[in-house]
């Protein structure tokens, strides 16, 4: 955790107190929905709202605050000044995962783990900074078990070719559509029709590449401590409706 923790505030230390107040207060949200205390004055729905309400306030006032300001300024020609906020790292990824948790907890799916253990699980390095957001009960038991502490060959061969293939995507393909995407949003004065057509796709292209490279290099990154990570990137742009495909089937 402590590895963990000096990764995430390598690149600015002044937001360190931040995930460690969000870490403290969902832990004991958590372990007091995790209790069940019939006799408590608050009941766990109310319990649950406060850390959610919560969770999502500290959210929206680091992404929406000067939003909104910027909005009233122009709606009411006031001159409010800006508070010029910059967007903590990996705020939104540790706060879905804490609300996650809290609901996870509501539902009696927790076990009650010490401090340590969770603080692992909000900031493992491998994921914190660009997911994926996992859920209490598919990580928590990895931690605590003795088969994570020790060398895994395998897991450690398996973490390299993951976490290589993940950095091809993010460096060749993502960077390569982005000089594309740029070129064209950015530079270009006129363009082709395939010129057009090409622009937004290679930023499609572009984000794709750049989630699922991410992605790929959490698992693998992962793998060398024996923690595995789950497979949630798989081909989104393929979703289907059911609905329709019910429909279908039915004609």
């Amino acid at each position: 955790m402590v590895s963990s923790l000096f990764f995430y505030s390598w690149w600015n230390p002044v937001y360190l107190p931040l995930i460690l107040i969000s870490m403290v207060f969902n832990y004991v949200i958590g372990t007091s929905l995790t209790k069940n205390d019939n006799h408590s004055k608050v009941s766990r729905k109310q319990l649950l709202t406060i850390g959610v309400v919560a969770n999502v306030g500290l959210l929206a006032y680091f992404k929406y605050a000067d939003f909104l300001i910027t909005n009233v300024n122009f709606a009411f020609d006031t001159e409010l000044s800006p508070l010029n906020l910059v967007l903590p790292l990996a705020i939104s990824f540790f706060t879905f995962q804490q609300i996650a948790y809290l609901v996870d907890a509501y539902r009696g799916e927790t076990e009650e783990y010490d401090f340590l253990n969770y603080g692992v699980f909000v900031t493992f390095f491998p994921q914190l900074i660009a997911g994926p957001i996992v859920h209490h009960k598919e990580m928590m038991p990895q931690f605590a078990t003795l088969r994570s502490k020790v060398l895994n060959y395998k897991n450690i061969a398996c973490g390299l070719f993951m976490f290589s293939i993940g950095l091809f995507k993010k460096v060749v393909i993502a960077d390569t559509f982005a000089i594309w995407a740029t070129n064209g949003f950015d530079h270009a004065e006129t363009l082709t029709l395939i010129e057009a057509w090409a622009t937004p796709l290679s930023f499609t292209f572009q984000l794709y590449f750049d989630f699922s490279g991410y992605t790929d290099m959490a698992i693998g990154a992962a793998l060398l401590f024996n923690i595995k990570l789950p497979i949630n990137f798989n081909s989104p742009l393929n979703s289907a409706n059911n609905i329709v495909l019910e429909k279908k089937k039915a004609i």
